[in-house]
């Protein structure tokens, strides 16, 4: 909360009024319990840890930093950016342009069902009307709708998504809580590069190169056994 202080017309005495810093709000949204299902997706991670190809913090760390690069975790970034200084025809147009972009049935799944699932609370509790956008999409509307801004948005939830998979790569390796945050802390030295890169990206530019990732996507849809959704 944030604390303001205003006179009473009535009395002319001094009183403290309490504000909501629009900040929090972005950190509710990124919070492990906001009911988008996060938890419930892996982003085709699961596919490389039961094949053995991730098996270590080192291994988990360089496939990240790959992915927050090249892959779908800086675009979705420059998807979020897009959305944000959009009118909502062009965000429409993003959000095709954002579907069309996922590699694999999964992929658009997870970016489906969270940004609808994302949609559907922020409607509710902030009385704003996004249509089924999806998640990059989604953020970048109700970040511009209550003024948070595009600097701060884009860094928390690219470091949320990092600490998403984090998590899976915990209870999947396993790795141990520590080392997981190791993982956490090193990679959060990217994101302010990251994010500026993707910020400065116009959306005619939008690219994905970490075809690792996407081909885990795919082949994660026929996974003989499945904790996570994707």
């Amino acid at each position: 909360m944030a604390t303001v202080m205003a006179t009473s017309m009535n009395t002319g005495t001094r009183i403290r009024i309490r504000m909501t810093d629009p900040l929090l709000h972005l950190v509710q949204w990124m919070s492990p319990s906001f009911p988008i299902g996060a938890f419930a997706y892996s982003s085709g991670l699961e596919t490389e840890i039961a094949a053995d190809r991730i098996k270590t913090a080192a291994h988990l760390e360089a496939w990240l930093k790959d992915i927050c690069t090249y892959g779908a975790a800086q675009s979705d970034v420059v998807l979020l950016n897009a959305s944000y200084s959009a009118s909502i025809d062009g965000r429409l147009n993003i959000d095709a342009i954002a579907r069309a972009f996922c590699p694999s049935a999964e992929r658009l799944k997870e970016t489906d069902l969270q940004g609808a699932a994302f949609c559907d609370t922020v409607n509710a509790l902030w009385s704003l009307d996004l249509p089924r956008f999806t998640y990059p999409v989604a953020v970048g509307a109700a970040a511009q709708a209550k003024q948070i801004p595009i600097e701060q948005t884009a860094r928390v939830f690219l470091h949320a998504t990092l600490s998403n998979l984090v998590s899976v790569a915990v209870r999947l390796v396993p790795l141990g809580q520590t080392e997981g945050q190791r993982v956490l802390s090193n990679l959060s030295e990217y994101i302010d590069d990251i994010c500026a890169d993707a910020l400065a990206t116009p959306l005619s530019a939008i690219s994905s190169s970490a075809f690792a990732s996407d081909i885990a996507s795919m082949r994660h849809e026929t996974l003989d056994t499945r904790i996570f959704r994707t």
